[in-house]
């Protein structure tokens, strides 16, 4: 539910005289889920929707669509021509020097930047400077309350023993036909999900040799990989409980499948862990001394790990993502490679760690989840991170 206080609140603190909400045929899910209109909700028309730092919030909607915003306070202006329309944005932002919207400066980071160019230039040409949203987003976006928190730790632990039941499958059915499919692994882990009450918008990832060297591998009939003694094996799931607004778990754990792990397997995935032990220590210690954090030097702490064993080539997706309704969530990204995420860490938000080293043969990527609490404290979710390759025996 929209909170006309808070958000005000939010916007005091980020420094602007008021947030510009802007969509036009759900191109900005952000904005929508800011004001409480549904996914499913039928729009067609160009809607605004300006909160001031103070005062009342001023809604700017087309004639027959003048309904569309009547939930949320403040009084609503009806358009229909194009010049009503540019005029009536004109009258929203009167007064003003800075606001924020859904936009970053060279589309710098693309899960932020939802409002289309032109907009931007007609607010711009009122003579207001326009930042970013982003951490305004996050604030009633990514962060959850006491109740979500809950059910991830629910989910959490049903995802940990998820790798209990696929590693024993693993050998069960190698001790007793030799092999099993990654297909089949993957439909064992859906049935502990489905026994646990989880759903998942997508099946586990489960890659053998060369495919767990494909950050993206995805099992399927017919292109799938037998998995046999000697094997490396990925196992990347992530899943939520079947309830209302429930959030993910979303973790990674790598094994072999033979008593002794070969020293090339054991040597990457030391790597990969002390780079997911910095990123961790980053929040840490961030948080420790109530430091502002931004999501790109907890990629770069990773990454410093795993560039200076001279692997920083093979690791070629950011350190983490944010973690909510979605598996990947609207909150700050740990990514200082495919965009500089200069999002604060924020409290209430929740994001994985997951670096990977990703060669021809095999790939190593280790996960787990980090969830700064309201009083700080940083909880990493999903049990122990993994300390070594796990073997798979009697088999």
């Amino acid at each position: 539910m929209f909170d006309l206080s808070s958000v005000q609140d939010a916007i005091k603190e980020n420094g602007v005289d008021g947030w510009l909400l802007y969509d036009f045929r759900g191109l900005n899910i952000l904005a929508r889920r800011i004001v409480g209109i549904p996914e499913q909700a039928h729009t067609t028309r160009r809607w605004f929707y300006f909160v001031p730092a103070k005062g009342e919030p001023k809604k700017l909607v087309h004639r027959i669509e003048q309904g569309v915003l009547d939930h949320l306070p403040g009084k609503a202006s009806p358009y229909l021509k194009w010049q009503e329309l540019e005029a009536g944005v004109q009258s929203l932002v009167a007064g003003c020097k800075k606001i924020a919207m859904e936009y970053i400066p060279r589309n710098a980071n693309p899960y932020v930047s939802r409002v289309d160019g032109g907009t931007i230039e007609l607010v711009k040409s009122f003579g207001v400077e326009i930042v970013s949203s982003g951490d305004l987003i996050q604030e009633f976006e990514a962060t959850w309350d006491d109740s979500q928190w809950t059910m991830h730790l629910e989910a959490a632990t049903h995802t940990r023993t998820a790798y209990d039941v696929a590693f024993a499958f693993i050998a069960e059915q190698i001790r007793s036909r030799g092999f099993v499919m990654e297909t089949e692994v993957q439909q064992r882990i859906m049935k502990h999900f489905e026994k646990n009450g989880l759903v998942t918008d997508h099946p586990p990832i489960v890659g053998q040799g060369p495919h767990s060297g494909d950050p993206h591998y995805a099992p399927g009939p017919g292109s799938d990989a037998k998995i046999q003694k000697g094997d490396f094996v990925l196992v990347d799931l992530w899943a939520k409980l079947n309830k209302p607004r429930a959030v993910y778990s979303d973790l990674t754990r790598v094994a072999f499948v033979g008593s002794e792990v070969p020293e090339k397997y054991a040597k990457i995935f030391n790597i990969v862990a002390a780079g997911r032990d910095a990123g961790i220590n980053c929040v840490k210690q961030a948080y420790a001394v109530n430091r502002p954090l931004q999501g790109w030097e907890v990629d770069q702490a990773t990454r410093d790990v795993i560039e200076k064993a001279g692997y920083g080539q093979y690791f070629c997706h950011r350190t983490g993502h944010s973690i909510g309704q979605e598996t990947h969530g609207n909150g700050a990204n740990m990514d200082n490679l495919e965009t500089r995420e200069e999002r604060r860490v924020m409290r209430r938000t929740c994001f994985s760690i997951e670096p990977g080293i990703y060669l021809p043969e095999f790939g190593v990527r280790s996960e787990v989840n980090v969830y700064v609490d309201k009083d700080g404290k940083v909880h990493v979710t999903g049990g122990e991170p993994q300390t070594e390759v796990h073997r798979i025996v009697g088999c």
